[in-house]
């Protein structure tokens, strides 16, 4: 196993402690990523191969792969090795884990898709300049014009065929040995010209074509010189097209019939496949990835007509800048280097609209203030303009600077009628919305940034190219500026005023310093160095005073404390350089950064400030909570909320009567929160608690309902739909003599009045709707009969058309699969809603004791089916990173455990331990888990637990759970200080001094009562006594053969928080080995218990590791270790394997044996909810520094990374927070406790 060769040596060196360094985690959490548009620029930009598709922006490949479970694409990848623009790339056509790119630096790489890593670089591939095509359309034949090709495509099958597009005369279907052309297509209006088009592998003589003005996909065959088929699949033209070899694989399947080709009167017909319109031709099943010119990238099923996937629209380009509405925390513009500016809900991750483009390179981007839905933008060549959102034009332009490029544009917030735009010719200009202007500042050189104050609306600074921040008061008639700020030794960026402090800013320069600026001292009061590149980004935090963050052209973002000048956190995630980052101050920790790598990323910056929510949830006082910025900005100070929506919360807070601690849960908690459910989630709980329908907000109905909402909103919504589509059901069929000859029988048998076999004859002729329509002349059941096989045929062939049928014969439980195996969850929890209300008439034949009782089993099948669809889309959306989401799906249906136990697995404790107090007694249990877990965070923050705040809020935490006395002997034994501090604690958390439980231990030891023994003695100024006694006590209970889990657990759990100073002691090596060998063995158990299963091998083989190399005496055999770990394989494996791998073969009769007395010992999870793997919050996010390899799989780790204590050693945070669930020691094997909360 890769784990073992990686870790080994940490097993050698048995007492690796000394000058132990605790590695932080990193703070701020990716939480959302925009990707990126299809570039327009080359053809070859999109490739697929199997179950994967990429396509390339400009600088970077993105890689989407399907994930069987739902049906449904996932980026799984982004390259970003090329430093010059990507122009093709190719995928190896017999190893679908390579592909190729090229870039215009004649760099060409070759990636593993499935390592994500860069296998060879081959630079200098210059190519010769191909020959002028010999082939000329007819038409053009002895004359100059030009028609230049736009496309051409060898046909699969064969080299004599190739496929010719030209520019202006259509394409052409020519013989390339004799250089003639065989067909030329025509289409149905002239002005359609094309520019790609792609043969379809899977229907020989097929091909399809994608518009360039509009985007109409075409579907020919060769025989013919007329589209089969035409498709109007979005507004903007196709830049390029192509075909999956195979079509993505559908995990869903209902058993065929077998044929039955005799039909006497009553056997049941064979109906034949349901044709389209166009028979001759049907639409070949495949999927076209459809890239098209403004960025859009999708994938498209042909044979459905419908999106599998689809990406709107994409910046191709670097993006400059991002800036939140002022009104609205939801939406994010950002000005590209493509020439637009677009605007995102931050919610949904979708393009909301999009600038008219063409602008040129766009640098800088400003919003109107309030509610104005305008928004400034400063172009490289075309002046700065207004762009009104609503009217979707430019309104106003502003050419003062000539030709020069703005870099950049500011709306002044304190007064709407002012904007100021920096130019490379020198100036400053102030001027009104409507082009006076106002002032002209003057500079030695480029101006690259200028920027409001937010305590005086009449001052204004500027960054420039001669290395000096300036700042001017534009109500004085003067040109000169107030003040000039030196100390930058290369130019200065941008320039940023301080939202809290008065007077202080901030520059970027390139230089790769941060300076901080005192405007009241004519001062540099700090330096902050670290960036090793020029410094681009820069964002004050708008509640936090002294919180700063930088972009770089070094591709990190840092976050800064700036009263020491130390750096708090760097994220690597981004691939090229960092321009734009912003927050929104109504919710101040979530980020928004931007770059050339063209993604924008979300990021929560909440983990900052720990010990502040901390604080809200342990109900504390306002003091601990709220500040002023004078006393928040000393040195060493905890964090505390400076800024106005803090204020807000505080002033309405005060104004409720009763108790006001949901509000005030509630209200911070949606302000702290990053934006993907939190908001949702808070109103299905208001639901839950019996709020009135009409306080919920208006967007609501755009999230997971409450379900005793979702058919009232849905029914309103149809009804606003006023155009109804109709659905077409089968299609009739070309006419050979044969089905004449039936068609003939068929009628006689009418006039007989046989119109069972007149039903069967149609079915046969695949004239459905005529044997649907007269089956009820046989019998309803007869007609319910028919209704199932032709919903089963429709099934079978994935077509949309079995709804209705479904819906007819109330087969809900069949619609409700069908929805399911497609991915289409939300319409399978719909139909089940609509079946539990009553909606879906079932035609049972009643039972003769009368049909109430029968009604009532309906009802409950109903029942459980609205659950499975509800478990089916929480899990899809756990899966998806988003646990929040999977949170609101089970309080939709009032499932108050599983909601919280999502929430736990997803690691957002502080929002379980909210929306817990607020549900009160039913989330009771898992509140408390919650509770439990943060406490433990608590009590590990690096370096801090020893300050008595931390202590503390630990304590605190413990007790809000009842029967805390045990978690408060854990906190208390595992809290290193001195006797005094220690005894302090004791007393807070009513236990008997340290003295006095060296005595009760010592009695107790003398009773033979083991636990109280262990308990005391932990508590006692000697606590490794604790040590042997547990052991022993352990290793006698397990010697036996009929031994479970939880008559260990209890003592082991305990001795496990035996304080690490003491752990470490070369007195306790022998005893440390033991405990961590015990601790590796009951954790593995603990793991296979809550279906852990990416960790239980490797808590298997750590624990063989510590046996193999470390001297001790436990009766635990490596043998058999690994025939339980062996057993549990292969029990297991149905459950755990996925559909491409090996074949199932079924476990040994001794391997069953070894399995079920497993089983015995571990009992049942506690808390049921919680069974399953931890997925947090973008874990599905690839980030470009994706480097890191898990000691403990091998493998890349995708998503957030946890570094071990030696700050060396990764595992991903899923994997640390299981691990540190069931075993609290380090796999690194050195004593030292895991904490990854």
């Amino acid at each position: 196993m890769a784990w073992m060769t990686y870790i080994s040596h940490w097993f050698e060196q048995d007492d690796w402690y000394e000058g132990l360094q605790r590695a932080n985690m990193s703070q701020v959490r990716q939480v959302g990523l925009l990707a990126a548009g299809c570039q327009p620029w080359n053809k070859d930009v999109c490739v697929a191969n199997g179950d994967r598709f990429a396509y390339c922006a400009t600088l970077a490949i993105y890689i989407y792969q399907l994930d069987h479970r739902y049906n449904e694409f996932k980026l799984h990848a982004i390259m970003s090795e090329h430093k010059k623009t990507i122009t093709a790339i190719s995928w190896c056509p017999h190893n679908p884990d390579l592909f190729a790119s090229g870039s215009t630096d004649n760099l060409v790489i070759i990636w593993n898709v499935a390592e994500q890593k860069v296998i060879a670089k081959l630079d200098n591939t210059k190519g010769n300049k191909s020959q002028k095509h010999v082939l000329r359309p007819e038409s053009l034949e002895g004359t100059d014009e030009e028609d230049p090709v736009t496309a051409l495509e060898w046909d699969p099958l064969s080299t004599d065929y190739l496929l010719v597009a030209n520019l202006h005369r259509g394409i052409r279907l020519v013989d390339s040995e004799s250089l003639c052309c065989i067909t030329t297509f025509n289409f149905p209006s002239a002005v359609a010209s094309v520019q790609c088009l792609a043969w379809v592998p899977s229907a020989p003589g097929m091909f399809i074509t994608g518009d360039s003005q509009v985007g109409v996909l075409r579907v020919w065959n060769v025989s013919r010189a007329t589209p089969v088929d035409n498709f109007k699949l979005k507004k903007t033209g196709f830049h390029c097209l192509h075909v999956l070899n195979s079509p993505p694989r559908k995990k869903f399947s209902i058993q065929s019939p077998t044929k039955n080709h005799y039909t006497s009167s009553t056997s049941e017909a064979v109906p034949p496949p349901t044709l389209t319109q166009n028979q001759a031709f049907s639409v070949p099943p495949g999927h076209a990835v459809c890239c098209f010119l403004d960025g859009g990238v999708g994938l498209y099923d042909m044979g459905a007509k419908k999106w599998d996937f689809l990406r709107d629209l994409g910046h191709v380009e670097t993006i400059f800048d991002c800036k939140f509405k002022p009104d609205d925390p939801s939406l994010l513009a950002t000005a590209s280097f493509d020439g637009t500016i677009k605007v995102w809900d931050i919610n949904t991750l979708t393009a909301v609209c999009t600038s008219p483009g063409n602008e040129g390179v766009i640098y800088s981007l400003s919003w109107a203030p309030g509610d104005l839905n305008c928004i400034a933008g400063a172009t490289s060549r075309n002046g700065a303009f207004i762009w009104d959102i609503k009217k979707g034009k430019i309104v106003q332009r502003f050419n003062e600077h000539g030709k020069n490029g703005i870099f950049c544009i500011a709306w002044s917030h304190k007064d709407s009628k002012r904007i100021a735009t920096c130019s490379g010719d020198g100036y400053c200009i102030i001027q009104t919305v409507d082009g006076k202007v106002l002032h002209k500042y003057k500079h030695p050189a480029a101006v690259f940034g200028c920027d409001w104050s937010q305590n005086n609306r009449d001052m204004i600074a500027t960054g420039c190219e001669d290395k000096n921040v300036r700042v001017y008061y534009v109500t004085t008639s003067s040109d000169q500026p107030l003040k000039v700020f030196s100390g930058h030794t290369e130019k200065v960026f941008h320039v940023r005023w301080s939202p809290l402090r008065e007077g202080i800013l901030c520059s970027g320069s390139d230089d790769g310093s941060v300076r901080i600026w005192d405007y009241t001292q004519d001062a540099c009061i700090n330096i902050l160095r670290g960036h090793t590149a020029p410094v681009r980004g820069l964002m004050w935090n708008t509640e936090i005073p002294y919180l700063l963050i930088s972009g770089s052209w070094d591709y990190t973002i840092k976050v800064w404390d700036t009263r020491e000048g130390t750096c708090l956190d760097t994220v690597y995630d981004h691939g090229a350089d960092v321009y734009g980052l912003t927050c929104h101050p109504r919710r101040p920790f979530t980020m928004a950064s931007c770059s050339r790598d063209s993604t924008v990323r979300l990021w929560s910056l909440t983990p900052l400030i720990t010990p502040l929510q901390i604080n809200i949830l342990a109900d504390r006082s306002w003091e601990e909570i709220i500040g002023n910025t004078d006393c928040a900005v000393e040195q060493g100070m905890p964090p505390l909320l400076c800024g106005k929506v803090s204020r807000d919360i505080k002033q309405e807070i005060e104004k409720l009567s009763g108790n006001p601690r949901v509000k005030k849960l509630r209200w911070f908690s949606e302000c702290l929160s990053p934006p993907g459910g939190s908001d949702n989630l808070w109103d299905l709980v208001a639901v839950i608690k019996g709020q009135d329908d009409s306080l919920l907000p208006q967007n609501y109905c755009k999230g997971i309902m409450h379900l005793k909402h979702l058919i009232t909103f849905r029914t309103s919504e149809a009804q606003e739909l006023t155009t109804v589509k109709m659905s077409k059901f089968g299609g009739g069929i070309g006419v050979p003599t044969k089905e004449e000859r039936l068609k003939e029988a068929a009628e006689i048998h009418l006039r007989l009045g046989q119109i069972r076999r007149y039903c069967e004859l149609m079915v046969e002729l695949g004239e459905w709707d005529k044997a649907l329509s007269v089956a009820p002349g046989v019998s309803v059941k007869y007609w319910k009969k028919l209704m199932q096989r032709r919903a089963d045929q429709l099934i079978q062939e994935d077509k949309d058309d079995v709804i209705p049928y479904c819906v007819a014969i109330g087969d809900v439980k069949k619609l409700v699969h069908f929805f399911m195996s497609r991915g289409q969850l939300k319409e399978a929890l719909l139909v089940a809603q609509a079946a539990c209300e009553g909606n879906m008439q079932t035609f049972h034949v009643s039972t003769p004791r009368g049909s109430s009782c029968s009604d009532d089993i309906y009802k409950e099948d109903f029942n459980e089916l609205l659950q499975e669809a509800c478990r089916e889309l929480a899990e899809w959306y756990f899966q998806d990173g988003r646990a929040v989401l999977a949170a609101c799906c089970h309080l939709a249906v009032d499932n108050i455990e599983l909601a919280m136990a999502y929430l736990i697995r997803g690691n957002e404790l502080e929002l379980a331990v909210c929306v817990g107090t607020v549900l009160g007694e039913l989330a009771g249990p898992a509140t408390h888990y919650a509770l439990e877990l943060l406490a433990r965070k608590c009590m590990m923050i690096p370096t801090c637990f020893p300050s008595t705040g931390y202590r503390n809020l630990a304590v605190d935490l413990l007790l809000m759970t009842p029967d805390s006395e045990l978690q408060l002997v854990k906190l208390c034994a595992f809290y290193p200080g001195c006797t005094e501090e220690i005894d302090d604690l004791h007393e807070k958390c009513k236990l008997p001094t340290v003295e006095e439980c060296m005595q009760l231990a010592e009695t107790a030891h003398a009773d033979g009562n083991i636990f109280e023994t262990i308990k005391y003695y932990l508590l006692s100024q000697e606590p490794e006594k604790a040590l042997p006694i547990g052991i022993d006590f352990i290793k006698e209970y397990i010697s036996s053969s009929n031994w479970t889990l939880d008559t260990i657990y209890p003592v082991l759990d305990l001795l496990s928080y035996v304080r690490t100073e003491k752990l470490v002691l070369h007195t306790c090596t022998e005893a440390r080995n033991e405990l961590l060998i015990l601790c590796g063995y009951v954790g593995a158990l603990l793991a296979i218990r809550r279906q852990y299963q990416s960790i239980v091998p490797a808590l298997y083989e750590y624990t063989s590791q510590l046996l193999k190399r470390r001297k001790v005496s436990v009766p635990i055999k490596i043998e058999h270790l690994s025939e339980e770990l062996d057993a549990w394989r292969a029990c297991t494996q149905s459950v755990n394997r996925s559909s491409e791998e090996s074949p199932y073969t079924p476990p040994s009769d001794s391997q069953r044996m070894v399995y079920a007395t497993l089983l015995k010992r571990l009992k049942e999870e506690p808390l049921r909810g919680i069974i399953g793997p931890d997925y947090v919050t973008g874990s599905n996010l690839p980030s470009h520094s994706d480097i890191h390899i898990s000691c403990l799989t091998g493998l890349k780790i995708q998503g957030p990374v946890f570094f071990l204590e030696d700050g060396k050693s990764t595992i991903s945070l899923n994997d640390a927070l299981m691990w540190a669930k069931v075993n609290p020691f380090s796999p690194l094997g050195t004593g030292i406790r895991l904490n990854p909360f």
